[in-house]
């Protein structure tokens, strides 16, 4: 029996190792989706300003 316990054991071992990677891999791939996204809002939000601003400049040259 008591290989069969070491066995059991050295099983479970190795599932608990593989389930800790699994969602180490899966928490790492949430946190790079989370800063693609938010560098994408930041270029969003950055071409808005530019947008504004030279339509704010173009309208204050026609006030000229």
């Amino acid at each position: 029996m008591g290989i069969l316990d070491d066995a059991k054991n050295a099983a479970g071992a190795v599932g608990d190792k593989i389930k800790d990677a699994w969602e180490d891999t899966t928490d790492r791939v949430g946190d790079k989706v989370d800063e693609m996204k938010a560098d994408a809002e930041v270029r969003k939000a950055e071409a808005e300003r530019d947008s504004v601003k030279t339509r704010n400049d173009f309208k204050e040259g026609l006030r000229d």
